[in-house]
């Protein structure tokens, strides 16, 4: 079975931004940087999400994020399916932070259950057929809407959304060109997907 064994933002200014996600999420070993200056504009096709326990957590890392200079796309905010805010971190990268839970149960914290890679597919029964011929195992699928895949021992499940879904999902405008600037790593090898997402070998 394949699954996502690294990911790894390509940003300017990769200590900067690694400052950025240990004040902000805490995040070390979950996320590699890279330095990269390609031209990108817009939605880069993809977000990462926290998942975390209560709405408190929720509200303690986007504050902690806005603190360590995020720009606020969505303000936290309860809904039918739990509670949710949305920021994107200095490099660009797009962050949702959601619960399930309507109440909080405990003191907040900024506690981390998962992280979830959502990438955007012009068509995900496509994007899904090209994972599914390269290893990866489908743990879940609602359709051509979402995709999930096992994650094994991945410390970020990977999953498939429709492009403009995502965008609206995250708060923004589809629109985007340039570099996705995100570099995933399997044992698959050197692979470019159907919506242009660049893998690499593990072993690299």
């Amino acid at each position: 079975m394949t699954s996502l064994a690294s990911v790894t933002l390509e940003v300017d200014e990769p200590t900067t931004a690694r400052r950025f996600y240990a004040d902000a999420f805490g995040l070390d070993e979950q996320l590699s940087l890279r330095a990269s200056d390609a031209p990108t504009a817009g939605f880069r096709g993809f977000t990462l999400s926290l998942v975390v326990a209560q709405p408190a957590n929720v509200r303690a890392l986007v504050d902690a994020a806005l603190d360590a200079g995020a720009t606020p796309i969505k303000p936290v905010a309860k809904s039918f399916w739990g509670c949710g805010g949305t920021v994107q971190a200095p490099d660009g990268t797009i962050w949702k932070v959601a619960s399930s839970a309507k109440k909080d149960t405990s003191p907040a914290s900024r506690k981390i259950d998962e992280i979830a890679l959502l990438l955007g597919a012009a068509d995900v029964a496509e994007s899904k057929r090209f994972y599914v011929g390269h290893g990866f195992v489908v743990a879940k699928s609602f359709g051509r809407k979402y995709v999930e895949f096992e994650s094994a021992s991945s410390a970020v499940k990977l999953a498939l959304y429709g492009h403009r879904a995502l965008a609206k999902d995250a708060g923004v405008s589809a629109d985007g060109t340039g570099s996705h600037r995100l570099v995933l790593a399997s044992e698959a090898g050197d692979l470019t997907d159907p919506d242009g997402f660049v893998w690499e070998s593990a072993s690299r």
